[in-house]
């Protein structure tokens, strides 16, 4: 038998395996880790039918990104509409093949629209949404009131604008919270990174990032710029926009899981906690 006397191949190194990191959506972790429309949506329909006394129809969703909530809204019932406006077309885009394109026939009945929300019109709408702290990116009080003064325009005669808001003492400190998401595989840690608090502009920086169980990380996965508005502040500018009436949803508090119950109340009373998040709603 003859013999070969070729040296032997050294091993090819194995092919590393991309980290969950760069194999993971920004978008979908943040719908996932942030935002729970199901129950905004419960909170916005119902509060709105105790307001009016009738079931809304059309929502328009501002800073809308995914427009994960406007699909939500027309998932509830066949007449609801909804229309999302956003500065950014890229997110729009993602919103419409991975949420719109998922509602099947329902999917015409939202309209997404790239648009500042200061300006951009839509048909009437019973209730215009501007969640996630999405308008502190409004860092002037006038620009502010003239968003709000525009909102009120878009709304039929008998509508509500519904926002959120958060403060407490740790809303000015520079600091990090993490919480985990889900489990195994598919699980993450969210991490919000209060980067810094500038207390005489009221300027904050934040960002947030994910963290993953191969020891990976999205670091920036999202940046803000963006005013920390308080309560008195938002109600002053809502009432010189011209709506007639603000109220304020404060959050009960579970002593067992010592946090927020997820039931907000109308109070004018609130605890001076570390943290909170709140609804407002304002009655055109």
């Amino acid at each position: 038998m003859p013999t070969d006397h070729r040296r032997p191949r050294a091993a090819r190194p194995a092919a590393r395996r991309p980290s969950i990191a760069n194999l993971a959506d920004r978008h979908d972790l943040y719908q996932r880790s942030v935002q729970a429309v199901d129950a905004e949506i419960d909170f916005v329909d119902a509060e709105f039918r105790r307001l009016r006394g009738r079931t809304a129809a059309v929502l328009r969703e501002d800073f809308c990104g995914t427009a994960h909530t406007s699909c939500e809204w027309v998932r509830r019932r066949p007449g609801n509409s909804a229309y999302g406006v956003d500065l950014d077309r890229a997110t729009l885009d993602w919103g419409t093949r991975h949420n719109v394109s998922r509602l099947g026939r329902a999917a015409p009945r939202v309209r997404l629209i790239e648009g500042d929300v200061v300006h951009t019109r839509t048909p009437h709408a019973d209730i215009v949404l501007a969640m996630n702290f999405s308008y502190f990116l409004l860092t002037d009080r006038a620009l502010l009131r003239e968003y709000f003064s525009h909102v009120r325009s878009v709304l039929v005669r008998d509508g509500v604008f519904f926002l959120d808001a958060y403060g407490g003492y740790d809303a000015f400190r520079v600091l990090k919270e993490r919480r985990q998401v889900g489990s195994g595989r598919r699980g993450f840690t969210y991490i919000w990174d209060q980067a810094s608090y500038n207390p005489i502009s009221g300027i904050a920086e934040c960002r947030i990032h994910f963290a993953f169980p191969d020891g990976s990380r999205m670091r920036d996965a999202f940046y803000y710029r963006w005013r920390v508005w308080s309560l008195p502040e938002i109600r002053e500018v809502l009432a010189e926009a011209g709506f007639r009436r603000s109220t304020v949803y404060w959050e009960g508090w579970d002593e067992k899981a010592w946090e927020g119950d997820g039931v907000f109340t109308p109070s004018e009373v609130g605890e001076a906690d570390a943290g909170w998040i709140c609804y407002i709603s304002a009655e055109r």
